[in-house]
């Protein structure tokens, strides 16, 4: 009888997580989507979020109300469970659980020089053939919002779905990891940080602590040995960090370890969070600190106009989820690891950096922060790419001086990859091909 009880009992707090994950899940997607991307909310709401996993048991009791005067999205579910997301200018969305969120200064602004438009090279017939291929796919298996392809730095094809277009920022998922990667790297550069020295967690200070031994380079490659899995079941730690807690960074530092740091490889964005509180806390523990410095030091050389980062409500930056740009902002991220992090003769990463990034750990095919290929998918060995929930993906490749974003939502095992590999070859194919007419602009400065 006490073990039917203490079963029914774990069943009902199971249950309670996942409907709570829910509606956090929805409410700072919605607003996000509003408030950030612009976008219409119910559209986003049957076209994504209905179609996720475990949503369809629960969608027909979600309730949601956007109140554009307040600048926030509340959800209902059943009645009880509720979730509430608050836009904050300069700052993004934040997924408030208590009745108040923190008062943060908005950034100073930085400046970031205009682009310039010049008239280039030709488009190819073909180019227009791959888009019209890779935005066939939708319906049953989702939906590409955006795609753009920089060669040598020049936008040679581009194409929105409607509603959507050139300055609209859209979420990179776990391609923000990536941008994390980067912000490590430029901390490297200028001396604050060694991807060799212990990770500087408060949680974990005690020598006794085998957590101690954890590195920031642990962290980038997902070696920590961290047992924090990342499923999106609704159930696993990283949906309860994202959804349910407000010290993201905290909750994931106190897990435990499932292996010896550096021995294994194990993907989940619990690294990438208490790598962006080290970020923090360097930069003067402040998300405006974090956001001037990643303006001034990242966005603003390479010319991202768009990007707006998401913070926890401890001001620690979500950098394992929740960074949005246009599609033409995170090919110019792109564009900084093909050009080997030098932008107009000023290095913004260290010497080396690209190396170590597209450094598959081993027994894995992931870099610090990075996808290598395998030799089974079909793309250039050589390329690099940074993959988000849902399909989202930038690919660089150096040997073709080729960058490629795809951004929507796809319902296809690991994100369509085959889809993805088919629209890169198409490209490649098409740009090694006889030009046919017409110009397409300069996007880089």
């Amino acid at each position: 009888m006490v073990v039917g009880l203490d079963a029914a009992l774990w069943l009902a707090s199971r249950l309670a997580c996942l409907l709570r994950v829910a509606t956090g899940l929805t409410s700072h997607t919605l607003a996000s989507a509003v408030f950030v991307s612009g976008l219409d909310a119910a559209s986003v709401y049957r076209q994504t979020l209905a179609r996720l996993p475990r949503m369809s048991l629960v969608r027909w009791a979600m309730r949601y109300r956007v109140d554009f005067g307040r600048g926030e999205v509340r959800v209902k579910l059943l009645g009880h469970f509720k979730s509430r997301t608050v836009f904050r200018p300069g700052f993004g969305c934040l997924l408030v659980r208590g009745t108040e969120a923190p008062g943060w200064d908005a950034p100073a602004v930085v400046s970031i020089l205009p682009l310039r438009a010049e008239r280039h090279k030709p488009t190819n017939s073909l180019l227009e053939t791959a888009l019209d291929r890779a935005f066939a796919l939708v319906g049953l298996q989702g939906w590409i919002h955006a795609v753009v392809v920089l060669h040598d730095g020049v936008l040679v094809a581009e194409r929105y779905a409607p509603g959507y277009g050139a300055e609209t920022p859209l979420p990179g998922w776990s391609v923000t990891k990536s941008v994390v990667n980067a912000l490590i790297g430029i901390l490297v550069r200028q001396g604050q940080l060694s991807v060799a020295q212990r990770a500087a967690v408060p949680e974990w200070q005690n020598p006794k602590d085998p957590r101690h031994a954890i590195t920031v380079d642990h962290l980038l490659q997902m070696r920590s040995g961290l047992a924090f899995a990342e499923t999106h079941s609704g159930f696993d730690p990283v949906s309860r960090m994202l959804y349910l807690e407000g010290d993201m960074a905290g909750f994931a530092a106190r897990a435990r370890l499932r292996s010896a740091p550096g021995t294994e490889w194990y993907y989940s964005g619990g690294n990438t969070l208490i790598l962006s509180r080290i970020i923090r806390d360097l930069l003067g523990g402040h998300p405006r600190d974090v956001l001037q410095f990643t303006r001034e030091e990242l966005f603003a050389p390479t010319g991202m106009h768009s990007p707006v980062l998401e913070f926890d409500a401890t001001g620690t930056p979500i950098g394992s989820t929740y960074l949005f740009a246009s599609a033409r902002d995170w090919a110019r991220f792109g564009q900084l690891y093909l050009d080997g992090g030098v932008v107009n003769g000023r290095r913004i990463l260290p010497d080396g950096w690209l190396r170590y990034s597209s450094t598959p750990t081993a027994g894995s095919n992931y870099a610090a922060g990075f996808w290598t290929v395998q030799e089974d998918w079909g793309m250039p060995r050589d390329a690099l790419l940074a993959r988000g929930f849902l399909g989202q993906a930038v690919v660089i490749v150096p040997s073709e001086r080729l960058v490629l974003v795809r951004l929507g939502e796809i319902f296809v095992a690991e994100g369509d990859r085959q889809g993805l590999t088919r629209l890169l070859v198409d490209v490649i194919r098409a740009l090694h091909a006889p030009s046919t007419g017409g110009h397409l602009e300069h996007v880089t400065r």
